[in-house]
């Protein structure tokens, strides 16, 4: 699932790279143009159809589970947690010998809190299964940055709601993809808990030197305050129960500390050269 997305296409084409033979999980063919010159298979499902959805298992082995981030104008919390309930419904029946998950450090019950209690109740419900379930607990993605780099370039701004010096777990899309590849190959008994990380820990402040090294430009940080961070998301066309939802999963995760292990599953790549490819792919 998620093969059209970041750390999805990462999961395929690690498998494919070693000769597995990978299926594409998609509900809209169009969608996977990008893998038909490939070995992968297309098949087509949808995360609202429970039967078709359960089809598209039966045609596997194993199966990288990822649960669709819903369209950030809707009520986000609602709509995932109605994805996630198909998953785990579909997964009966499907024969599966082993699934790996990917959810997110900080996962906690709760309400409102976003991808930490809607993730946590996906877990809880591999948990209950019977197929051995390996769940990866992924840190900051490289690539919630990406959509700032216009911005950057125009401005020399970074926006982020984090103190500037404030290191947090992060990590590469494709190092998470190749995590959760490396636990689809492994035996069944490699279940349970994992977290995944890049190299190190990095700051807001790393980010802009990171971008003012690729640009060759200044890069300042700017924070926005805690009382402007419901406001900021609306801006940016989150519904409103959506731009509240974030909002408190953001409170919830800088005031907890952030979640991570420090038998963490270690990704390669750095926060610079991430950056460095990104501005070059622009």
């Amino acid at each position: 699932m998620g093969a059209t997305g970041h750390v999805g296409s990462a999961v395929a084409e690690t498998l494919l790279a070693l000769g597995e033979p990978v299926g594409i999980i998609t509900h809209d063919p169009e969608h996977a143009d990008s893998w038909r010159d490939t070995k992968a298979e297309i098949i087509e499902a949808d995360v609202n159809d429970v039967p078709s959805l359960r089809a598209a298992f039966q045609r596997g082995r194993r199966a990288f589970l990822l649960n669709p981030p819903a369209d950030i104008s809707t009520d986000t919390d609602s709509e995932e947690r109605s994805t996630a309930a198909n998953i785990l419904a579909a997964l009966s029946g499907s024969g599966l010998e082993k699934i790996v998950a990917e959810s997110t450090a900080g996962a906690q019950p709760g309400n409102r809190i976003g991808d930490l209690n809607v993730l946590w109740e996906f877990e809880e419900g591999l948990r209950g299964q019977d197929i051995p379930a390996a769940i990866n607990r992924a840190p900051y993605y490289f690539s919630n940055w990406d959509e700032q780099l216009d911005s950057i370039r125009a401005t020399g701004k970074l926006q982020t709601m984090y103190p500037a010096d404030l290191a947090l777990p992060m990590a590469a899309p494709r190092d998470l993809g190749k995590a959760a590849a490396d636990r689809l190959l492994a035996p069944a008994a490699d279940a349970g808990v994992r977290y995944v990380e890049g190299p190190d820990r990095y700051s807001s402040n790393d980010v802009a030197q990171a971008f003012s090294d690729a640009l060759g430009i200044p890069v300042e940080v700017v924070v926005t305050p805690r009382e402007q961070w419901e406001a900021a998301f609306r801006k940016l066309g989150f519904s409103e129960p959506a731009a509240n939802s974030y909002a408190r999963m953001t409170a919830v995760s800088l005031d907890g500390g952030f979640d991570y292990d420090e038998r963490s599953i270690r990704g390669a790549t750095t926060l610079g050269e991430y950056i460095r490819q990104l501005v070059a792919r622009s």
